[in-house]
C-alpha cells in the first residue's frame, strides 16, 4: 500500500520550489513575517521530503533531482533577494553560490565523464543544510524583530560551515574518481 503514495515526496520538492514566488515576493516587499512563514513551511517541506523517501522507502529517479534542485532555488533564491535587501553580507552570498556551483559541476562532470552518478550526500551536506536554513531563519527573525543576532562572527561561522562542506564534497569526488581509475 505505501508504494500509491511513493510521488509524496516529488510533491512536497514541487511545493517547495512554487513557494518560491510568494517567498521572494515577501522578502522584496519586505514584509518579513509573511516571508518566514513561507520560508519556514519551504524548510518543513525539505525535512519532510526526505525523511518520507528515506523512512517509507519513497524515492524515486525524480526525486533524486527534483529535491537537490528544490534545496538550491530555496536557499539561493532568499539568500539573494536578502543580500540584494542590505540583510546579507556578499562574502555569504558568494560562498553559497560557490559551494552550489562547484557541486552542480562536479555532479554534471561525474555523470558525463564517468557515466555515474556523483557521491551522495554527506552527513555534513545535510548539516550544512540545515545550518543554512537556521541562518536564514535567523535572518528574518533578526530583521522582523531588531534583535541583531545576526553578526560578522555569525556570518563567518556559515560561511567556514559551508567552505567546509565544499571540501569535504570534494573530497568524496576525488576518492570516486580515484575508485573508478581503478576499475
Amino acid at each position: 500500500m505505501s508504494k500509491y503514495f511513493i510521488f509524496i515526496p516529488n510533491l512536497l520538492s514541487i511545493i517547495r520550489i512554487y513557494l518560491m514566488y510568494p517567498l521572494l515576493t515577501f522578502i522584496a516587499e519586505e514584509n518579513y513575517l509573511f516571508a518566514l512563514y513561507i520560508f519556514t513551511i519551504a524548510a518543513a517541506t525539505d525535512g519532510l521530503d526526505g525523511y518520507l523517501a528515506r523512512v517509507m522507502d519513497w524515492q524515486t529517479d525524480l526525486g533524486k533531482i527534483l529535491d537537490p534542485i528544490a534545496d538550491k532555488v530555496l536557499l539561493i533564491g532568499t539568500i539573494f533577494i536578502l543580500w540584494m535587501n542590505s540583510h546579507i553580507p556578499i562574502f555569504v552570498l558568494a560562498v553559497f553560490i560557490l559551494r552550489d556551483f562547484i557541486i552542480i559541476m562536479g555532479a554534471a562532470f561525474h555523470m558525463t565523464v564517468y557515466e555515474t552518478a556523483a557521491p551522495n550526500p554527506n552527513i555534513f551536506g545535510k548539516i550544512t543544510t540545515f545550518v543554512h536554513i537556521g541562518y536564514l531563519a535567523g535572518v528574518f527573525v533578526d530583521t522582523i524583530f531588531s534583535l541583531n543576532l545576526t553578526n560578522v562572527a555569525i556570518d563567518c561561522l556559515v560561511a567556514l560551515v559551508t567552505l567546509i562542506s565544499l571540501f569535504l564534497y570534494g573530497l568524496n569526488w576525488f576518492k570516486l574518481t580515484v575508485k573508478l581509475h581503478r576499475e
